[in-house]
């Protein structure tokens, strides 16, 4: 079995370095400001919604574009937020639980980790792995831990993350690669999930007109109809959880999977004389 660490790109996992909790939002805003003149993005996790919500205070006075990602913001602002973050409306995302996987942001070079050693689901070995993940993206990802002590899962996931770094800096040594920068194209989640909303509108009236006006017409197909319809409906719903949950990538497998039962579903109804 070839463990999945090589990626097409030569990107390789981010540096993760760990600094004391003393002066770490002065040393958090050196760091930001970096970044900023190289245009990159930086996001920033919090255990608490008091401390987003002061950190965002801060680096607004301090002259940083920053917004906080909370649970209150509905779905398709927390999905234009991170579209505006990686067109640079704005250089820091602060939230508390958003950096999980799916969430694909090769603008970000930087992620910091405040409270890294108070251990607890969000900072648990998976949690931290995934949250250096975030910086994967990026030729210059890095990863700054401010804590002041190292817990067992700061340590797994540090273990982790530079044994895999140094597969991927072996490999591609052994190749002569050097790591290419994503492009990913910026696209308006919001924009395609409503299109695919509403074309699903649409079909779903079509079919209702159709049994209104012949209703006996289709009745052997009716089972098998009714089925797909009942799928399309339960996908869309679980392609709307997943986008709120910023797992994006879910999202548009999910898009293609409903596109496709639509076709399938329209050809049902051609045959049986609908529309």
């Amino acid at each position: 079995v070839v463990e999945q660490v090589i990626r097409p790109t030569g990107l390789i996992d981010p540096e993760v370095l760990v600094r004391p909790t003393t002066g770490q939002i002065d040393d958090l805003l050196a760091e930001i400001r970096i970044r900023v003149s190289r245009n990159e993005r930086v996001l920033v996790t919090t255990l608490t919604k008091r401390m987003a919500e002061e950190l965002s205070t801060y680096f607004a006075e301090s002259a940083v574009k920053a917004e906080y990602l909370h649970s209150e913001v509905d779905t398709l602002r927390r999905v234009e937020l991170l579209r505006e973050l990686r067109l640079g409306s704005f250089d820091v995302l602060v939230g508390i639980n958003l950096l999980r996987e799916g969430l694909d942001l090769p603008e970000v070079s930087l992620v910091a980790i405040l409270d890294a050693d108070k251990e607890g689901f969000l900072r648990s070995a998976r949690s931290l792995i995934q949250t250096i993940g975030r910086a994967a993206r990026n030729v210059s990802g890095q990863v700054i831990m401010y804590a002041d002590n190292m817990t067992d899962s700061m340590k797994q996931a540090i273990d982790e993350t530079s044994r895999r770094r140094a597969k991927q800096v072996a490999y591609n040594q052994e190749r002569g690669l050097d790591p290419q920068p994503l492009r990913k194209k910026i696209a308006d989640i919001t924009d395609v999930l409503a299109r695919e909303s509403a074309d699903t509108a649409a079909l779903m009236q079509d079919i209702a007109e159709s049994a209104r006006v012949a209703p006996r017409k289709r009745s052997g197909q009716e089972g098998a109809a009714g089925q797909l319809q009942a799928l399309i409906e339960e996908l869309g719903a679980q392609m709307h959880s997943a986008a709120s949950e910023l797992n994006f990538e879910l999202a548009a497998r999910m898009r293609d999977e409903i596109s496709d039962l639509k076709k399938e579903l329209r050809a049902m109804i051609s045959a049986t004389g609908g529309r």
